[in-house]
């Protein structure tokens, strides 16, 4: 069965529905540099303890110091760290030392034929990857949310080579989830816009997208 994670939760209300709704793993969105669903580490805190198990509990960071990003789960105290940005040469394996038993995810940002490549070699390092559409190369750094699709024929090839499980963000909806289930064939969803109205989780929206991924055979 797949997977489906929502992000952008903004209190332990919006956790509880997503929760009833089917979630699998809860996105909790830390200081980026820009995007939605940002909240306070406090907050995060606060909603990470009111998740029960076996509901994952992701803490988006943009931080890139594996020192940093330690101390921020320290304060967060999810199960698992979504790593939105790239991090230096050996930050995994630091991170890893940081942080034992805390899943870590990395995000590649699928732009050309080169994430490929750039998601294989991630995939060495971590628990498992996130494909979304942001781009790291902007003034202003774009590490999620955008509500846009990618070239999902790209992700489809990191699904098949990849030796950890592959989620798949980026602009999926009720009407596309179905076609990006087939054509990708990944481990997990993760979707934050599509599902909100006016700033808030829309349990209708939810529920669409969710009848949606089970007319796929998610």
């Amino acid at each position: 069965m797949i997977r489906i994670k929502i992000c952008c939760i903004g209190s332990a209300d919006e956790a509880a529905l997503a929760v009833r709704c089917g979630a699998s793993a809860l996105g909790l969105v830390s200081e980026m540099p820009s995007g939605p669903g940002v909240i306070s580490e406090a907050c995060i805190a606060q909603v990470a303890a009111t998740v029960p198990p076996p509901v994952a509990t992701f803490l988006l960071t943009s931080r890139t110091d594996p020192v940093e990003i330690a101390a921020q789960h320290r304060r967060c105290r999810t199960t698992t760290v979504q790593l939105c940005d790239r991090l230096p040469k050996g930050g995994h394996a630091a991170l890893r030392e940081l942080l034992p038993g805390i899943s870590l995810v990395q995000v590649v940002h699928v732009t050309h034929r080169a994430s490929v490549d750039e998601a294989l070699s991630a995939a060495h390092e971590v628990d498992a990857l996130l494909l979304d559409s942001g781009n790291q190369n902007l003034a202003v750094k774009e590490l999620g949310g955008t509500g846009r699709t990618h070239d999902w024929s790209l992700s489809a090839q990191i699904v098949a080579r990849s030796s950890v499980p592959v989620f798949l963000a980026g602009g999926l909806r009720a009407d596309n989830v179905g076609e990006a289930i087939h054509s990708v064939r990944p481990f997990g969803l993760d979707l934050c816009t599509s599902v909100r109205t006016d700033d808030h989780l829309d349990e209708k929206k939810l529920r669409a997208f969710m009848a949606a991924v089970a007319a796929a055979g998610g």
